[in-house]
């Protein structure tokens, strides 16, 4: 028996990358599936297809979690169409290098809006509409929380993200929802082959650092978001999870 199934989960950030395979893996162990998306739309809607496709249930949900007056009704839209909330993954993120002396009010807040107010705002609005039996939380940080050079804010919020996660543990498990954090390492996505990452010395020295020998793919984070999502987690609670193959700085 799929392990979702009768669940509804909604994932932020899920039109491509990281997101869309965390959708895609929560719809086929069951999970009814909102694939919120921000600017891209076709791409929303061709994870949805993709989810159709294979038997399961998913729609596409448009809000930009840095906005606060798009969250309200995101959330409302997702219980209207499939009903109280059983698993949210906090998944929309955005990054930019930065070395310090061009660190500026707007490269600061354009992230922390994102990475970790919308977190919190999503998170607030979708625990008013959970399941009264409860649910699971998972907020995708980055193993960068413990500083890189050049990412010194994007650190900042992952390094936020890992302990609003603990802290809403403790906050939380009285209403039985838990709370976790999963920290990816350096992940074959779209936007790191935008970035030029991907063949870069910068990949080479992550797999140097990386005992399995190499950079994850999205469904490493994917398999591993759906057993946080599940029961067999059930006494998993507050916990930062590194998903990246053993990798250090």
């Amino acid at each position: 028996m799929s392990k979702l199934q009768g669940k509804v989960a909604l994932v932020t950030g899920a039109s491509k990358g990281i997101g869309a395979a965390i959708a895609k893996e929560l719809a086929l162990q069951g999970a009814s599936v909102a694939v919120n998306y921000s600017g891209s739309k076709e791409a929303a809607e061709n994870v949805v297809a993709e989810i159709k496709k294979a038997g399961g249930k998913a729609f596409a949900v448009q809000a930009n979690v840095s906005d606060p007056d798009s969250i309200g009704p995101l959330v409302s839209k997702v219980v209207k169409e499939y009903g109280p909330i059983d698993i949210l993954v906090n998944n929309a993120g955005i990054y930019e290098f930065s070395p310090l002396e061009a660190v500026t009010p707007e490269h600061f807040h354009k992230q922390f809006n994102t990475n970790v107010l919308g977190l919190l705002l999503v998170t607030q609005a979708a625990v008013a509409q959970f399941n009264p039996k409860g649910g699971s939380i998972i907020n995708i940080s980055s193993v960068v929380k413990e500083g890189a050079a050049g990412l010194s804010v994007y650190s900042a919020t992952k390094g936020a993200v890992d302990t609003i996660s603990a802290s809403l543990a403790q906050e939380l498990g009285p209403k039985k929802i838990r709370v976790n954090s999963l920290n990816p390492g350096m992940i074959e996505t779209e936007g790191a082959h935008a970035a030029g990452i991907i063949g870069s010395d910068f990949q080479k020295l992550a797999e140097s650092r990386t005992p399995l020998g190499r950079i994850g793919q999205p469904k490493d984070i994917a398999t591993a978001t759906a057993l946080l999502a599940s029961e067999d987690s059930g006494w998993i609670n507050g916990q930062a999870i590194h998903a990246a193959g053993g990798f250090r700085l």
